[in-house]
């Protein structure tokens, strides 16, 4: 693979082959298997070849001898486990070798600064009054060095294991929207090889951020004060997770009656950090969580992404916000319930691993403001 900032990249492309040729296909890809699976059933399912049977090596050997043998013909193989059989599925996965253009990111993240350092100054009008601007910096540094570093903990990770990556797409949303970002993405252009890699490249992210996030946070209710609540006051109040509670009190003990914290700008990005990285915890589709989850309970991953978002609208009722729906409703529409899996889903994820794993979906206690954000 190439040195960063520019990879070679692999997508499933929807090659159409002849039905004689995938026969064909199919008895040449049986004679490279047949060493490794005793073959009891083939297959052939549109353009995916598959073998059942048991397994006369480790997944991982096994995986190491047909990934360059299948390669030649345009296909990689996935192994996993149904019905009591191993089975070998061989899907057409080409390797198109292109250039990222770094200028889009570049581009998307110099957007993202404008758009942060805008939010954070808290004017609407940035023509008026340019010099306010200079007010929203620390907000906006803080925030983008959160997400940054949260995804490039995955990035990193991902170049680490031969996972084919994108660089990280900042995504700017000017005010009247609150933060300034809807966050940043990443695109992983091919599967993760197996449980293992792909619990690493899913929860580095989450805790890369945390470890900013949090520091950020006790520096920022540092600079904080505690204030007279204004009578009548209209404005944005910020919801408290139990780790923001825990937080506040450790800053400033128990907080009177008709009082509040006035939060620092570092603070605020702080306490996005936690909320974005709860949001990316829950353990539905292709989020971070959902990843995890899927490295931890394999393809019944779909049935958790189901209860979760059930969950997500029951939560939405019982507190009466609007931010679970919407947040439910989205996830439904943008990310969905399937995951990919790994290229070998026979090999369980190490216990320490499944424990960690554990830990970072019940972080979800912790980060979770019942009531994100209200508008008075």
């Amino acid at each position: 693979m190439r040195i960063w900032p520019f990879a070679r990249r692999r997508e499933i492309v929807n090659a159409v082959t002849p039905q004689a040729d995938l026969v064909v296909l199919e008895d040449v890809l049986r004679r490279n298997v047949e060493d490794l699976l005793l073959v009891r059933e083939r297959e052939i399912r549109g353009v995916a070849i598959i073998f059942g049977g048991e397994l006369l090596v480790t997944p991982r050997r096994a995986l190491d001898l047909l990934q360059p043998r299948f390669k030649p013909f345009g296909y990689t193989p996935f192994l996993r486990e149904e019905r009591g059989k191993v089975w070998i599925q061989a899907l057409p996965l080409a390797e198109v070798t292109a250039r990222e253009n770094p200028l889009v990111n570049l581009a998307l993240f110099l957007a993202t600064c404008l758009s942060t350092v805008w939010a954070g100054s808290g004017t609407l009008n940035p023509f008026a009054e340019p010099a306010k601007l200079l007010s929203g910096v620390p907000f906006a540094f803080t925030l983008l060095s959160i997400l940054g570093v949260h995804e490039f903990g995955h990035y990193f990770t991902a170049r680490r294991y031969g996972t084919a990556v994108s660089l990280p797409y900042f995504i700017p949303a000017p005010p009247p929207f609150i933060f300034g970002t809807l966050g940043a993405i990443i695109k992983m252009r091919s599967p993760a090889r197996a449980r293992n890699s792909l619990f690493d490249i899913a929860a580095a992210g989450p805790l890369a951020g945390l470890a900013i996030a949090i520091p950020a946070l006790l520096v920022g209710l540092a600079w904080s004060r505690v204030i007279p609540i204004p009578p009548g006051y209209e404005g944005v109040i910020f919801g408290d997770s139990l780790l923001m509670r825990a937080l506040v009190y450790l800053t400033f003990g128990a907080i009177p009656d008709g009082m509040d914290v006035l939060i620092h700008p570092v603070g605020l990005a702080g306490w996005v950090g936690l909320f974005v990285t709860a949001l990316n915890l829950f353990p539905v589709g292709q989020l971070d969580g959902g990843r995890i989850a899927y490295a931890l309970v394999g393809r019944h991953h779909r049935k958790i992404s189901m209860a979760t978002f059930a969950a997500l609208l029951a939560l939405g009722a019982v507190t009466g916000s609007l931010n679970w729906v919407i947040w439910a409703v989205l996830l439904f529409f943008l990310i969905g319930f399937h995951h990919t899996p790994p290229l070998d889903d026979l090999t369980p994820l190490s216990p320490g691993r499944r424990l960690l794993g554990i830990v970072s979906l019940g972080l979800l206690i912790l980060l979770l403001p019942p009531v994100p954000i209200q508008v008075q």
